[in-house]
């Protein structure tokens, strides 16, 4: 190997650290927002309440619809022995507007739960931010088996969960200003159509955005990997000491013998 090859071996293998760690983001980040199909349990309920409302103006048609097909939704992950914390927030999220638009009469407030939340999403996005804890890195942590070690440990880490909360919280936010409006001025076919036209696009950008900023962060530091190679450390030196008084024993006796 001549010194020449060095730097490029070294390249290849930061390049492969980088596309690894890349990779990894990837697989966190598709495991914590629940991927394709958790875009569909999202998506389906609401798309099924507004296509029948439109249809034929029936609320109680259309809010049994939306929540017939979440309670399905579920009962698919149950018998795929899948994780099933996005079906089941999509079922409470439906049935608390299933509740809302009943007591009201009031189509448009299936919607309104789900706006309600969306909006405290994003502003405890923007406040945990400034308050130093950002709340992605709290979502984040244990996916990436760091938990809160980006804190006080990795602080080029904490910038970028820092950077991707203020995304999350801004296009959450963004998309208040337009759906808010629209409730106060718009129809109810008007508002559901926007509102599922915006629930896949925001969502994207900012997993995306989360995604660039992580990807280009310092790699998360695994506190599990950490714990363990500490019990292991900790029964080694036990197993050592226990060994040298066995050891100091037993030379304790040979001693009394010889004597």
């Amino acid at each position: 190997m001549t010194s020449l090859d060095k730097p490029t071996e070294a390249a290849a293998e930061t390049q492969q650290d980088r596309h690894d760690a890349k990779a990894v983001t990837e697989a966190a980040l598709f495991e914590a927002f629940g991927g394709v199909r958790g875009m569909v349990e999202t998506v389906l309920p609401g798309l099924l309440f507004v296509t029948i409302y439109t249809i034929n103006k029936d609320l109680h048609a259309s809010a049994i619809a939306a929540l017939a097909v979440s309670l399905v939704l579920v009962v698919v992950r149950l018998v795929m022995k899948d994780t099933v914390k996005h079906a089941f927030s999509g079922v409470f999220g439906v049935a608390f507007g299933v509740v809302f638009a009943m007591m009201t009469g009031n189509a448009k407030d299936f919607y309104l739960p789900g706006m309600l939340y969306t909006l405290g999403l994003g502003l405890a996005y923007i406040i945990t931010t400034l308050a130093g804890v950002p709340l992605i890195g709290l979502v984040l942590g244990p996916v990436f088996k760091e938990n809160l070690s980006w804190r006080t440990r990795n602080p080029g880490r904490k910038k970028a969960y820092a950077k991707a909360s203020y995304a999350w919280g801004a296009i959450l936010l963004g998309k208040c200003a337009i759906l808010f409006p629209l409730y106060w001025w718009a129809d109810t076919t008007q508002l559901g159509w926007v509102l599922v036209a915006l629930k896949i696009p925001p969502f994207l950008l900012a997993v995306w955005l989360t995604w660039v900023f992580l990807a280009k962060a310092p790699a998360p530091i695994d506190v599990f990997a950490e714990m363990e190679a500490a019990e292991l450390a900790e029964k080694e030196r036990r197993a050592a000491s226990s060994g040298a008084v066995d050891e100091e024993r037993g030379a304790a006796g040979r001693h009394r013998r010889e004597s």
